[in-house]
């Protein structure tokens, strides 16, 4: 399919995704809701409406491009929020640590917890939260330094989940984003 961008809407607001080859013949449609607090607003007011029945404390995403979609569910839910880290800093004391692989970069990438967010989060109902949801990995990630840290993750969520549709019926998301696959490999 030789498509260059994807359209999408979600909560009324429009954007079209650019497409990306991520292996040979197989692209995907890029959301980079960095900078774009239009629609980050309007995702967050949105998927707010589907986890406000979650009995949720505390609000945990992966670094980078889904930090404003934290940030915005934190003001719009009245809920803290913790990032984990794609580099370890000195000032972050005992952190966890679990290793992922990037479907962007296709390179393992480690997720660090700070010591100080080690204690927000043990003992408390937590809610993943990431941009777009496609292999997997990065929530793997997630998952393993909460159970690491002895929190309780009671919700899943993303903008959109990407890819097999079967393997998300757990993912509280706003759509669905399709893998394109060039059948002339």
């Amino acid at each position: 399919m030789s498509q260059d961008t994807y359209a999408i809407e979600v909560a009324g607001v429009k954007r079209q995704l650019r497409l990306f080859e991520v292996k040979p013949g197989i692209k995907i449609a890029i959301l980079n809701i960095l900078g774009d607090a239009e629609f980050v607003n309007a995702a967050s007011k949105a998927l707010a409406k589907k986890l406000k029945d979650k009995a949720i404390d505390v609000l945990v995403t992966a670094e980078a491009k889904s930090i404003p979609l934290a940030h915005a569910l934190s003001t719009d839910m009245k809920l803290p929020y913790v990032v984990l880290r794609k580099s370890y800093k000195p000032y972050m004391g005992d952190a966890l640590q679990s290793e992922t692989l990037s479907i962007t970069t296709g390179k393992p990438q480690t997720l660090f917890l700070d010591e100080k967010d080690r204690r927000m989060v043990k003992g408390k109902r937590i809610a993943l939260i990431d941009d777009v949801i496609s292999t997997g990995s990065t929530l793997q990630g997630m998952r393993l330094i909460m159970n690491k840290a002895g929190a309780n993750i009671v919700v899943e969520a993303a903008i959109f989940t990407e890819g097999d549709r079967a393997q998300w019926h757990d993912i509280i998301a706003l759509g669905h984003l399709p893998v394109w696959i060039d059948d002339k490999k």
